[in-house]
């Protein structure tokens, strides 16, 4: 598998992954992660991210989304 398929992999992996950790939608965590640029975040930090494992991954982008004055127990308007 190519890198850009390992990306988008990781992506959909993270979608349902906050989907079930933050007890949101799926359509709400694609909103979400549209609106905040979290997929560009993904595909940035990759090189990274790929080392770790996923729960640690939606913990950074957890706190990337609070820097960004997301309450995730709110979602986003």
């Amino acid at each position: 598998m190519g890198e850009k398929a390992e990306i988008t992999f990781m992506q959909v992996r993270l979608i349902r992954l906050a989907s079930e950790s933050w007890k949101l939608p799926i359509d709400k965590i694609v909103e979400i992660f549209k609106k905040m640029n979290v997929f560009t975040y993904i595909e940035k930090g990759y090189g990274i991210f790929h080392c770790e494992g996923d729960e640690a991954v939606l913990e950074d982008i957890g706190d990337f989304l609070e820097r960004k004055g997301i309450d995730l127990n709110e979602g986003i308007s």
